[in-house]
């Protein structure tokens, strides 16, 4: 999967899930995801250690697969960071990011295997991976690709602070029509955690 299209696949996911979960949701695995097309993988269950505790239902596992795209985005985002600055604040802000969504997508995965639901690691044809989701069409990352030193680092916070935006709004529904109480915790860190680090993003914008 190319990163310009990470987002994309987060926004499809999650809202085919979310109108699946407003049809009848239900507390096990084995929904039918085959409306998604594009190259998925799908692994038998994880051991029960792997899995999260409680019930599931569609709003859950469509959390999970969009989310782990939408991390995915930010992950490649950061890793321009490194050859895009040399502001140590700014690298700093990308390795704190990368190191905590990481393990996240890890997790998701994990309740994805465990759910008997697929892992989406593609974009979906037929979609349009613009900037609706995180705020970031293909020509924004190709610009940030080629950004250098104070232009990077403003448009790596303008784009990381709508793109943590989309995580949170993710999260909320997460919230109202989740089920798994692991899941709604994720969500919910993902809240609280990314809101920091767009509090703190907006400050370094405001410094100049």
């Amino acid at each position: 999967m190319t990163r310009k299209n990470l987002v994309g696949t987060a926004l499809a996911v999650l809202t085919t899930g979310l109108v699946l979960a407003g049809c009848g949701n239900s507390g096990s695995g084995g929904h039918d995801m085959g409306s998604m097309t594009g190259t998925t993988s799908s692994t038998s269950p994880t051991s029960a250690a792997a899995a999260p505790s409680g019930e599931h239902n569609d709003a859950d596992i469509a959390f999970a697969q969009g989310m782990i795209p939408h991390h995915q985005g930010a992950i490649e985002m950061a890793k321009l960071a490194e050859g895009g600055t040399s502001n140590t604040k700014v690298l700093d802000l990308a390795s704190r990011i990368e190191k905590a969504q990481d393990p996240e997508i890890k997790t998701m995965t994990e309740w994805l295997n465990a759910w008997g639901a697929e892992v989406h690691t593609t974009g979906m044809p037929g979609m349009d991976h613009g900037s609706d989701m995180a705020g970031m069409s293909d020509a924004e990352m190709d610009l940030l690709e080629q950004a250098k030193d104070a232009d990077f680092d403003r448009m790596f916070l303008d784009m990381m602070i709508k793109h943590h935006q989309g995580a949170i709004d993710m999260s909320k529904l997460e919230l109202q029509q989740g089920n798994n109480p692991d899941a709604k915790k994720l969500a919910q860190q993902i809240i609280d955690s990314q809101q920091t680090e767009i509090t703190e993003m907006q400050g370094l914008l405001a410094a100049g």
